[in-house]
């Protein structure tokens, strides 16, 4: 069943918290909700989940109106960033509570609800820690007892508020991948909130990516690092290198910068060209640069450079092999080139670019 999110607005005193949100999410889908604090995320999880309603807008699944629904009647597993597990009960007692406060015509038998907690715990790989207490346990293995707890209720859709924003990052990296997999044998419709890009990245089916209430942007993982449509979206994914582009007759120029005839036909006098680390490349000849650090990240050096035409700083990533066999210092003559830049006109209006107005360009230096 399609779940269906229609013109969504929820204000809070004079703040929007959703601003005409509308979203379609597919069965069986792993869509992340991305995007920084106040940006509206965990306002929607919430509405989804029961726990808050909109002003306007409406919410529908297989054809049913959600937003008359009771929390209970809804289905939905929620899983917290806290665990909010119950102190006083055992691993097998907080998996075993949203069965047994059921009403008793819904509540199953003892031991059915015995046997669904012992396959669940077999299921997020805690058997044998039934009779543990939370205290007991450590926070990656709490959050699966949360977890487990939100699919004892046997939900068909899971809801997943930054559940792994309290744990350290290795825990957190095992932790995800783990997830993924057990989405897959599911095969759950599953929302997440993050405001971790490489969480959101690496474990969702697609990515909305939220800004001030609104969506800015939704598609898979690559489409909204490779194609970011706004230049939020642009600047909220990945590192980049900004560069604020001034006309000079029919040509569009930064310093050094340039990106030949102008690609909107003068309809706009100011643009800003967006370039990915990755996407320039130390080379025998381009923008004059100098090194000013090194840092080191595993298989990738990320380089800080100055430009000399315009002082400007930017980041430059190479193989960390091929860092060692340049032997660089800082102060180094470099020279830079990009591959490809990705460009929105710069609005004098308030105003967001539009994403048709969005362009991909090859940069050129400037003579």
């Amino acid at each position: 069943m399609t779940l269906l999110l229609s013109h969504l607005s929820r204000h809070f005193t004079d703040a929007a918290a959703l601003d005409d949100v509308s979203l379609a999410i597919a069965p069986g889908e792993f869509l992340a909700l991305l995007g920084s604090s106040g940006s509206g995320k965990t306002t929607l999880l919430r509405i989804l989940a029961g726990l808050d309603y909109p002003q306007t807008g409406s919410v529908t699944w297989g054809g049913h109106d959600l937003l008359n629904m009771n929390a209970r009647e809804r289905k939905v597993g929620l899983v917290f960033q806290h665990y909010a597990l119950f102190r006083h009960l055992t691993v097998t007692e907080n998996i075993a509570f949203g069965l047994r406060v059921r009403p008793r015509h819904a509540r199953p038998a003892r031991a059915e609800i015995s046997a669904r907690v012992e396959k669940l715990l077999k299921r997020v790989q805690l058997e044998g820690y039934g009779k543990r207490f939370p205290a007991q346990l450590s926070g990656g293995q709490r959050q699966r007892v949360a977890l487990a707890r939100a699919l004892a209720v046997e939900p068909e859709l899971l809801l997943l508020d930054e559940p792994f924003g309290a744990l350290d990052a290795q825990v957190r990296i095992a932790l995800r991948r783990w997830l993924r997999n057990l989405h897959e044998e599911l095969g759950l419709t599953t929302v997440f909130v993050t405001h971790d890009q490489e969480e959101a990245l690496e474990l969702a089916d697609r990515v909305a990516v939220m800004n001030r209430g609104r969506i800015e942007q939704v598609g898979t993982p690559e489409a909204i690092y490779q194609q970011p449509a706004t230049p939020f979206v642009c600047e909220f994914i990945g590192k980049v290198n900004k560069f604020e582009l001034r006309r000079e007759q029919d040509r569009l120029i930064c310093g050094a910068l340039e990106l030949g005839a102008d690609p909107w036909a003068r309809r706009y006098d100011r643009a800003v060209a967006y370039i990915r680390p990755e996407h320039l490349a130390l080379s025998a000849s381009g923008w004059k640069a100098h090194l000013r650090h090194i840092y080191l990240a595993g298989s990738v050096a990320h380089l800080e450079l100055a430009l000399d035409a315009s002082e400007q700083i930017i980041e430059v990533d190479v193989p960390s092999e091929d860092l060692l066999q340049m032997s660089l210092q800082p102060g180094a003559e470099l020279y830079v080139e990009a591959r490809t830049a990705t460009v929105f006109p710069l609005l004098d209006a308030p105003g967001e670019a539009k994403p048709e107005d969005r362009r991909v360009l090859k940069p050129h230096q400037r003579a």
